[in-house]
């Protein structure tokens, strides 16, 4: 086992694993910028170094920075959280040039998922439902009319370098073809400097089902059930779910076997999300997520399983503490991501915190690194935190939830706590009868966003 890990990330995330070396007796380093020599997660770990000034690029995306850090205090292996270098091929391959050991899957797994038309291939492959679409990228706007006219109206054309929502739109009709075509290549190159792009068929009211897999890089591998991340804003997660109440148990067994086989035949290693769209019934592979999710809690809460002392112990190349018998499911949990933002147009609220309460009692986490005073930084991603109850059944988990959101305090900015106390009034929100578009139209119907 490792004596000491550096926990290349910031806020919540980094706190989470820090969490997870004290439980394990392991040294913790954090690192920041000269923007978070105050944050929570710097405070929290056994040691810390500062690695540049304020923007992320300088600084958590430094990857000379991150080794220097690790050289300096003999760190062992690196977790990366999720974001920033977290599905870095290049990145790991230089940790472990390094003589440092990655917690996470290899570089050749990350580079092989990180391309969304080689991931769909090798998905495809492994025996996992894919969306139909085009074979590999579309060069030309010409080849974008033939295969949408295969395939038929409406399609998504999507950045193959994608991610978030850019480099992504939707064609109902020939006549969209041509200007939704070189919008997503213009909006891929301008974000990820690569414009190629494909084409799938676009599903009229889908669900975002994800399935938590977990491999320990010598060949076996088991799903952790699914988790339900339909509500959403601008392809972002806002609430997020498991187990998904419009799953059965059937459709879970057999999606989930797929999976783990899956992880299993890569030889994967580690924690991973293989995300579909859900149907009537069929699931359609979109991507793979080689990393901790923001959402793991509510994974954690139905199995009364740690995945981030998972992700360690196989990377110290342990094997799985549990089988998938041992996996049964208990309860259902719900997340929420509480950002700082100011509705109704969701623009960024940093600033200084002058009272902060999290709430408590049973069944309630709060995963958050604020504390009274702390002044968040303009420089970074507006979460601030997230919001986690579990419940022995789905109402039950909807009016912790609602408790909870009364009990927490954060003043001094504004946050999208009002969000959820409106969505927990609404029936489909009660009932979990909404799909990927619901809450798109709900915000422009309520608050014109």
């Amino acid at each position: 086992m490792f004596d000491k890990i550096l926990i290349a990330n910031r806020g919540e995330i980094a706190l989470r694993v820090i969490r997870a070396c004290r439980e394990m007796g392991i040294k913790s380093v954090a690192v920041h910028s000269t923007a978070d020599a105050d944050a929570m997660h710097v405070r929290m770990a056994d040691e810390s170094v500062c690695i540049g000034p304020p923007a992320g690029a300088q600084s958590y995306l430094s990857i000379p920075a991150i080794i220097s850090a690790c050289e300096i205090t003999g760190a062992q292996a690196v977790h990366p959280g999720y974001g920033f270098l977290s599905e870095n091929a290049n990145f790991v391959q230089i940790i472990e040039d390094h003589g440092l050991t990655f917690i996470g899957p290899s570089a050749a797994d990350i580079r092989t998922m990180g391309d969304k038309i080689t991931a769909k291939e090798t998905a495809k492959a492994l025996g996992i439902p894919v969306v139909p679409g085009s074979e590999g990228g579309v060069p030309d706007v010409e080849s974008a009319r033939k295969a949408a006219a295969d395939m038929g109206y409406p399609v998504i054309i999507k950045a193959t370098a994608g991610g978030g929502g850019r480099g992504m739109k939707v064609a109902t009709s020939a006549a969209d073809i041509d200007v939704a075509f070189s919008t997503a290549r213009s909006e891929a190159k301008a974000a990820f400097g690569n414009d190629e792009v494909y084409m799938e068929k676009y599903l009229q009211k889908p669900r975002h089902i994800e399935v938590q897999v977990f491999g320990d890089g010598k060949g076996n591998g088991v799903h952790l059930a699914e988790r339900d991340c339909s509500l959403q804003r601008r392809h972002q997660k806002v609430f997020e779910e498991a187990p998904g109440p419009c799953i059965t148990a059937e459709e879970r067994a057999r999606i989930g076997k797929i999976c783990a086989d899956a992880v299993a035949a890569m030889s994967y290693s580690g924690a991973g999300t293989v995300e579909f769209l859900y149907e009537a019934g069929e699931f359609f592979f979109i991507e793979m997520n080689t990393r901790l999710q923001v959402e793991h809690p509510v994974t954690e809460a139905i199995f009364g399983v740690d995945l981030v002392r998972e992700q360690i112990r196989v990377a110290a190349g342990l094997p799985l503490s549990f089988t998938q018998d041992d996996l049964q499911i208990n309860g259902h949990a719900i997340e929420v991501r509480i950002n700082a933002e100011k509705l109704p147009n969701f623009s960024p609220c940093p600033g200084k915190i002058t009272a902060y309460h999290a709430p408590g009692g049973l069944g309630v986490r709060m995963d958050s690194a604020l504390y009274d005073g702390y002044s968040i930084p303009p420089y970074y991603d507006s979460l601030i935190g997230k919001l986690i109850v579990h419940g022995r059944d789905r109402p039950e988990a909807l009016a912790r939830l609602s408790r909870a959101l009364g009990e927490l305090i954060v003043d001094g900015i504004d946050t999208t706590v009002p969000l959820f106390h409106a969505l927990l009034d609404e029936p489909d929100v009660q009932s979990g009868n909404y799909g990927i578009h619901w809450l798109e139209r709900w915000l422009e119907e309520n608050l014109g966003s």
